[in-house]
């Protein structure tokens, strides 16, 4: 019998491409877990800017993955193990179960199956799949589906090859997310909430070692929170912005309270409000599909987790232990970056740890 060929690497680079900024992780493969070799955050729209993000080109990300590379020192033609991700509203994931099939009627049944499912049109989805589990006594199989569409995940490797990258394994941010959870918490039984917060969405996943994947987009970030401080402060954005920095949901004290009151603030919800509402509704959903509440922990992440005050915040309103996830437990740090580390790092460290 053939052996097949396995590649083993040595290092590998996550890159996490998100709306505002680019965050590039490099790792290097020790015999358990990985060391972290270096990173670097960029922001691809200039900090205090105004900006609509619909009006944002993603020919922008390219140049600025060319200039992380540069100050990394590592020739993108170099780099083997490659692995990136997409997100937003022509992506989707899904956990299913079905009858089941051997191997080779199981992929095209999967993307009739998936058209049930994802949002996404038949002739324009890319599906991948992984068999979670096949039960005992019904012999159905447990099937995770993930899905995009081709014109995304062309504009997503276009950007890489002009970038002098060459595109190798794309993932969804959701799993990638829940890699990064799994591969770097004490995890024990039950259910966990994972918040990846970042400036214009919110990629919630709710995972467990034996529990019902779960994932969708909450449409809220960190922008939406200096737009909120806009209006209620009457403030300008680049304002807004520093204000929301360096004080988050907290109030200034050096500001008059009768400064701060809005005639919006009464028929308009806040941002804070919209995202509590949104996890409450999807965990009221999961307990009902799921049939499980053994909720432990929810974790936030992403660079709008740490907004000051959104953690106390959420806890208070959701009932449910909450902390800033770190992603950090399986990965040697040298002392350089000890106090260095950052939330908004979990989902590209999630991406360079993926080993296949």
């Amino acid at each position: 019998m053939k052996k097949t060929k396995t590649f083993k690497f040595k290092e590998s680079v996550g890159i996490d491409i998100g709306t505002h900024s680019v965050k590039v992780v490099h790792l290097k493969r020790l015999h358990e877990g990985f060391k972290l070799l270096n990173y670097e955050i960029r922001p691809t729209v200039p900090q205090g800017v105004e900006y609509i993000p619909s009006d944002l080109r993603p020919d922008r990300y390219a140049p600025v993955l060319v200039e992380i590379f540069k100050t990394l020192r590592i020739n993108p033609k170099k780099v083997q193990h490659l692995v990136t991700s997409v997100g937003g509203d022509n992506t989707s994931i899904k956990q299913i179960k079905t009858i089941f099939l051997p191997d080779d009627e199981l992929e095209s049944a999967l993307f009739f199956e998936a058209k049930k499912h994802i949002p996404i049109s038949g002739t324009d989805m890319i599906l991948d799949y992984q068999v979670l589990s096949v039960e005992e006594k019904t012999n159905n199989m447990n099937i995770l589906l993930a899905a995009t569409s081709k014109e995304l995940l062309n504009e997503h490797t276009s950007t890489l090859v002009s970038a002098g990258l060459t595109p190798n394994i794309v993932d969804i941010d959701s799993l990638a997310v829940a890699n990064s959870f799994a591969l770097n918490a004490f995890v024990e039984e039950g259910v966990y909430v994972l918040l990846n917060l970042g400036a214009h969405r919110t990629n919630m996943v709710i995972w467990g070692p034996e529990a019902r994947f779960f994932a969708r987009d909450i449409p809220y970030g960190g922008y939406h929170f200096t737009r909120d401080i806009m209006r209620k402060r009457q403030m300008e954005f680049e304002e807004a912005d520093e204000y929301k920095l360096k004080w988050g949901l907290l109030d200034d004290p050096s500001i008059s309270e009768s400064k701060t009151i809005s005639m919006l603030d009464i028929s308009e919800k806040s941002t804070e409000d919209a995202i509590v509402e949104e996890i409450r509704r999807s965990l009221r959903f999961y307990v009902k599909e799921a049939g499980t509440s053994d909720i432990r922990k929810l974790y936030m992440m992403g660079g709008t987790a740490k907004l000051k005050g959104l953690q106390e915040y959420i806890q208070e309103k959701v009932s449910i232990p909450t902390d800033v996830f770190m992603p950090f437990i399986n990965v040697e740090m040298p002392e350089k970056f000890m106090d260095k580390k950052d939330p908004q790092l979990a989902l590209a460290i999630g991406l360079a740890m993926r080993t296949e």
